[in-house]
């Protein structure tokens, strides 16, 4: 198999942006635009990808880590000038090269390959990733003769009236073969108001050569798309949302309301599992086979087991285990772990915890730095008052207690296997197991108090 490269382009700033953020960086269901095309590239038989970066470049480097290598384009000198700034690492190496934009989050890994499959296939020095626009207004036109071949590529602002017509587009994803593209590109000038050099002008030299350009059309036009300012972000996030969303129905998903279903890019979901509307599921999450989702639900970086319910919560960092109930109205916060048929009702938070199967934390409950064994019934109001002002300290609560309604438990402290704590009390020592803890003041009334 031919060696396979890719070079991609992420060193400009994203003027229209109007953000503090780089431009690549922006999210598309929830994974920044960079990242989207890494991991797409990546089951494409690429051996090396070389990321060019300038403006923000620690960042992306922050973003991306060492799945890639780096180049830094100092000043942003036009798209050849980008490429040329890999000629270090790839420059008299055998194969093929695909030069990708940072930018164009859509592009699918199916995609790149056919375009890899045909430029090979064909034995071309250079091949040309198009779509078909019904609008085509602002893009380059692609022109063939009746070979298929390209006899030229032509701006909008060059354009005659005929060549508005045509409606095949350069999407400025490019398949080179890789030793061409860099002895080219030194022949590139920057003999334009720009003063930049530009990738295209390799067709136009190879052509002058007499070297035959191909072309390969991509499906969808909407898969080609850069995202150059904010209303071609949420195009993209349209676009990304709408792909995802009927990949996980065709995988025996109901997604009740896809309009209004946010799933990202990272996240697997089992058969016949219900989600439900307002419901945003993002990050590395995995939810099992028959669970119920929603409505009004956030799950980021969070594994939930088959047949498990929650609805109107909130649940972050956590591991939940099957046939767990969950809501309405509950916070799962980072490093909380419930075990099998945990329930947790309306208006519970929880915070790097963790409650044994079976046990029960139905409403209104604050439980943090916790360890709650199986069976255990945590009543109403009750909480773990786990910080001091300094420093955070851990409850314990052994299989088979029973913890009364507002309870305050005051860690360090543990609770026996099969105590019960009454309501009301206020527990400062540790309760051994099998015993009673009662920690209130004994009531008094005063009759007559009120009239005197």
């Amino acid at each position: 198999m031919t060696n396979r490269f890719a070079v991609v382009l992420a060193a400009g700033k994203g003027t229209r942006m109007k953000s503090n953020l780089y431009k690549v960086l922006h999210p598309v269901a929830g994974k920044p635009m960079v990242q989207h095309i890494v991991d797409q590239l990546k089951p494409c038989g690429i051996s090396e990808i070389v990321t060019i970066v300038g403006h923000g470049a620690e960042t992306v480097k922050s973003q991306l880590g060492d799945s890639v290598s780096y180049a830094i384009q100092e000043e942003q000198l036009g798209t050849g000038h980008a490429v040329m700034q890999a000629e270090e690492q790839l420059q008299n190496k055998a194969g093929t090269t695909l030069v990708v934009c940072g930018d164009t989050p859509l592009l699918t890994a199916e995609t790149m390959e056919q375009l890899v499959q045909f430029h090979q296939s064909k034995k071309a020095k250079a091949t040309i990733l198009t779509a078909h626009a019904e609008n085509p207004a602002g893009y380059g036109r692609v022109l063939r003769n009746e070979a298929g071949e390209v006899v030229k590529i032509v701006e909008q602002k060059d354009a005659s009236e005929a060549e508005k017509k045509v409606q095949e587009i350069n999407t400025g994803t490019y398949c080179f073969d890789n030793k061409v593209l860099f002895e080219t590109l030194k022949q590139v000038g920057n003999d334009n108001s720009q003063g930049e050099y530009y990738l295209p002008d390799v067709i136009e030299i190879l052509k002058e050569q007499g070297e035959p350009i191909f072309a390969w059309q991509s499906e969808h036009f909407h898969e080609t798309m850069g995202v150059n300012d904010r209303v071609a972000l949420s195009e993209a996030e349209k676009w990304m949302k709408k792909r995802t969303n009927e990949h996980w129905m065709r995988e025996g998903v109901t997604i009740v309301d896809p309009e209004n279903t946010y799933i990202g890019a990272d996240v697997t979901i089992g058969r016949d599992t219900v989600i439900e509307p307002g419901t945003m599921i993002q990050g590395d999450t995995q939810i099992g086979e028959s669970c119920h989702i929603g409505p009004q639900t956030e799950i980021k970086n969070s594994s939930i087991a088959g047949s498990t319910t929650i609805k109107q919560s909130v649940v972050h960092d956590s591991a939940v285990g099957s046939r767990v109930s969950i809501g309405p109205f509950a916070h799962l916060r980072p490093q909380t772990e419930l075990a099998d048929e945990v329930k947790v009702g309306n208006f519970v938070e929880l915070k790097k915890m963790k409650m044994g199967e079976g046990s029960k934390a139905s409403h209104l409950s604050y439980l943090g730095d916790a360890d709650i064994g199986k069976g255990v019934n945590v009543g109403c109001g009750s909480i773990t008052v786990n910080y001091d002002g300094k420093n955070k300290h851990l409850t314990k609560v052994e299989d088979g207690a029973f913890i009364g309604c507002n309870s305050n438990l005051i860690a360090p402290v543990t609770i026996g296997a099969g105590s019960y704590v009454a309501a009301g009390s206020t527990i400062t020592d540790d309760v051994p197991g099998d015993s009673l803890a009662i920690a209130r003041e004994r009531q008094t009334v005063k009759e007559g108090y009120i009239k005197k």
